[in-house]
């Protein structure tokens, strides 16, 4: 039997849509930012400008939107030895979390992994676009059974 293992957010959701999936519906108004993915400089960890102001807008959604949790990925280059990487894609995963957190977001509905730089975006010689926090957007109900 072969089993394949997707790793990719976006393309899951476009093979559930296929099977059929119906999205849960959300209020008019209090519409998701789009916008998932933030980048960071060399060795940096806090967001700054419009980053942090998107981040405050999905802390909104998610106080407006109960039913809904988020998952923080963390992920760095490759540049440092692997335990480095990995206590850096935790501190940039922390400082999202902690921003949501002091927008009214409860912790218990903020999960977070840290991957250092084990799930590359691009060519593990692209550092900057590997250097980043993804978030991903999960029901209660997909949530409770991971």
């Amino acid at each position: 039997m072969t089993v394949l293992v997707l790793d990719n957010p976006e393309l899951i959701a476009k093979a559930a849509m296929a099977s059929g999936f119906q999205p849960m519906a959300f209020e008019p108004g209090c519409a998701r930012p789009h916008r998932l993915r933030f980048h960071y400089g060399f060795n940096r960890h806090a967001l700054e400008g419009k980053d942090l102001d998107i981040v405050k807008q999905h802390a909104a959604y998610l106080v407006q939107n109960p039913a809904v949790m988020v998952r923080i990925h963390g992920h760095s280059d490759n540049f440092n030895g692997e335990d480095y990487n990995r206590f850096l894609s935790r501190l940039r995963a922390n400082a999202v979390a902690r921003v949501l957190m002091q927008e009214g977001v409860p912790e218990t509905r903020i999960i977070m992994s840290h991957w250092g730089s084990s799930r590359p975006l691009a060519t593990p010689e692209d550092r900057a676009a590997n250097r980043r926090v993804e978030l991903e957007y999960l029901t209660v109900d997909v949530a409770q059974a991971l």
